[in-house]
């Protein structure tokens, strides 16, 4: 591929990743380990793909064009790793919801990189991954295959792990990491194949692109510990219900605090306190109905928006949790008992409230 078709494509692909940045930037959950692995893999696609250009400057003999050949040659080879490693990374914290079991895998993984940065530095003298002639051209050298077969392998590694866990997936999310992991060993292959041709990071965006739309972007609305809607989206679903509704088509909501958190985090943890969340967010889900929404509303507080406006409906639904959290509490699977404090309404068409004055209402 020509310096000017490089230049070019690889110009889309940065454009397309600062596009997708700036939608990252809107994430209020930005602060988990998985959305700052997925904005890393971000960054380092941008950063590999504007060097992936310089290292096309072969065969134009200038002090300048040699230097850029250079660095961009030493860099694409030497952080050659960092892509897969993120991506395990990343699908790792997708499967397991506790940080520190992923952290478990920085230190393996570091140590790899830095391995494959110190030869790097090696062939620099030696030779051994490339080396660049007199004339400014790149020639593959001895042991070019091996970061190249390592590369292979972690996302051979990442590509079996995500089939093997392939139930704890939705479907959607399952097929796009299959994608995120098969587009990038193409693109090596095809790149061991023929000489010259190089659309690896290329097939990256293509894959981090499919990430956000199937992934990334739903879980800027999701309440990153229970899995539920966040504050956030629940803003916007209640604006939208709000204006959708007619005088005799209106819609109920139920305000949930769950009792007595600060005892749960105080004698047993904060990890147990996460759990008490997942627990009751997982007992209030199982009362609703597909058409019904609930989000994480605070600390300790949900909200549930109901697809009716009889008040008997209402008041079902409310027993309905009662009893639901009443047989969880006989199987005595936790030392805690989990209870929950409900206000609950119909929003009243004739009183025009907005979304935050109902909140206010019903709490």
């Amino acid at each position: 591929m020509s310096l000017e078709n490089n230049l070019i494509v690889n110009l889309y692909s940065i454009i397309i990743l600062l596009v997708i940045i700036l939608h990252c930037r809107k994430n209020e959950n930005k602060e988990s380990l998985q959305n700052r692995v997925y904005l890393l893999m971000l960054k380092s696609t941008m950063f590999l793909l504007v060097f992936d250009v310089f290292s096309r400057f072969d065969g134009r003999v200038n002090v300048l064009y040699s230097l850029l050949n250079q660095l961009g040659n030493f860099f694409v080879f030497g952080l050659n790793l960092v892509l897969p490693s993120l991506f395990l990374i990343y699908v790792h914290c997708q499967i397991f919801t506790k940080e520190e079991k992923t952290r478990k895998l920085f230190t393996p993984l570091i140590a790899l990189n830095l391995l494959n940065l110190f030869f790097t530095i090696l062939s620099q003298f030696f030779g051994n991954y490339y080396y660049i002639d007199q004339s400014n051209i790149y020639h593959r050298g001895p042991f070019f295959f091996i970061p190249v077969l390592i590369t292979l392998i972690l996302l051979l590694i990442t590509f079996a792990f995500i089939i093997a866990n392939n139930k704890k997936f939705e479907k959607r999310y399952y097929y796009s990491f299959l994608f995120f992991a098969f587009t990038p060993i193409l693109s090596i292959l095809l790149q061991i194949r023929f000489y010259g041709i190089s659309l690896m990071l290329n097939s990256v965006v293509i894959s981090l692109l499919i990430v956000f739309l199937n992934i990334q972007n739903q879980s800027m609305s999701t309440d990153y510990l229970t899995g539920i809607n966040n504050r956030k989206s629940l803003e916007g679903y209640l604006e939208r219900k709000i204006n959708s509704i007619a005088r005799y088509k209106t819609f109920s909501s139920i305000i949930i605090d769950l009792d007595g958190f600060k005892k749960i985090n105080d004698n047993f943890g904060h990890n147990e306190g996460d759990k008490a969340l997942q627990i009751a967010a997982k007992l209030l889900s199982d009362c609703l109905r597909s058409n019904d929404f609930i989000a994480r509303f605070g600390g300790d507080e949900f909200f549930i928006v109901l697809d009716t406006s009889n008040q008997n409906d209402l008041e079902y639904i409310v027993s309905r949790i009662k009893k639901r959290t009443e047989k969880y509490n006989k199987s005595g699977e936790k030392k805690y008992k989990i209870s929950f404090s409900m206000g609950y309404a119909v929003y009243d068409y004739n009183l025009k409230m907005g979304s935050k004055e109902f909140q206010k209402h019903v709490d």
